[in-house]
């Protein structure tokens, strides 16, 4: 069903992984869709490509570096100028690094924070005058179930997603009397790059295979011992857009194979 037909859907963290599989999810239900991210320039153009083939929607690619408050910014502004206005505005972009505090780099902390946080507050307060316009809208913050509960090592990424979770709350609170509304959204362990790569690095240190590493990693915290798929999450986001979603604002919903119901 095109239950996103005519409106405009900013995706930020979106040319790989969850984002991605957001990104398709929305075009595929009518949605004029706005990629960014990082990566090849030519990777992403055939992306984008695909996307708008598959879905026979306008798909546009807007390059912007979250780590910098003025990009954040200008990032929503351009869709804004491209597209006329922003319906729904998905903070997804994520970085990770992980270490143990008395030995956490000052610029990780810098940078973790910037764009895992802060810059889903930058977006959002571009995203919400333009909204606030129109008194309708949808913001969908990609938690993490890091967000609810903590784990060594990961004092950076914890800290940022808590807060997401708090800025949830308070734009959700902020706009009750509208039909804009706010959500967050908690995985698991997701099959992504970004995992990936903390799989490759704990097999490096215990000097073990990928697949061991992979069930250790997910074991230890997902009771169902299954990794979580984008495209699930995908499907959530986009019930959280549709009109049965518009009563449900402030919420962060857990998609972690039970991790949080320990």
């Amino acid at each position: 069903m095109k239950t996103l037909l005519n409106r405009v859907v900013l995706v930020t963290g979106s040319t790989s992984g969850i984002g991605l599989a957001m990104a398709r999810r929305f075009a595929l239900a009518g949605a004029e869709v706005v990629m960014n991210g990082f990566g090849d320039p030519a990777e992403i153009d055939r992306l984008r490509e695909e996307i708008a083939e598959a879905s026979k929607t306008r798909v546009h690619y807007i390059p912007a570096d979250l780590s910098k408050a003025s990009d954040a910014q200008m990032l929503v502004k351009q869709a804004i100028a491209i597209c006329g206005r922003i319906d729904v505005l998905v903070n997804n972009a994520g970085i990770q690094h992980v270490s143990p505090i008395q030995d956490f780099p000052d610029d990780k902390w810098d940078a973790v924070i910037a764009i895992n946080l802060s810059s889903a507050f930058h977006t959002s307060k571009v995203a919400l005058a333009d909204m606030q316009t129109r008194g309708w809208g949808r913001i969908i913050n990609v938690a993490s179930a890091h967000g609810l509960v903590g784990s060594p090592n990961k004092s950076a990424y914890v800290a940022a997603k808590h807060g997401i979770i708090g800025l949830t709350k308070v734009t959700a609170l902020e706009n009750a009397k509208t039909l804009i509304t706010c959500n967050a959204i908690c995985p698991g362990w997701v099959d992504t790059p970004l995992v990936r790569k903390q799989i490759e690095a704990r097999a490096a240190k215990e000097g073990i295979s990928v697949d061991a590493a992979t069930v250790a990693l997910v074991g230890e915290k997902q009771p169902s011992e299954r990794f979580v798929t984008p495209e699930h999450l995908a499907e959530l986001a986009l019930f959280l857009t549709t009109d049965a979603g518009g009563s449900i604002t402030g919420s962060a919903y857990t998609m972690d194979g039970g991790w949080t119901a320990q």
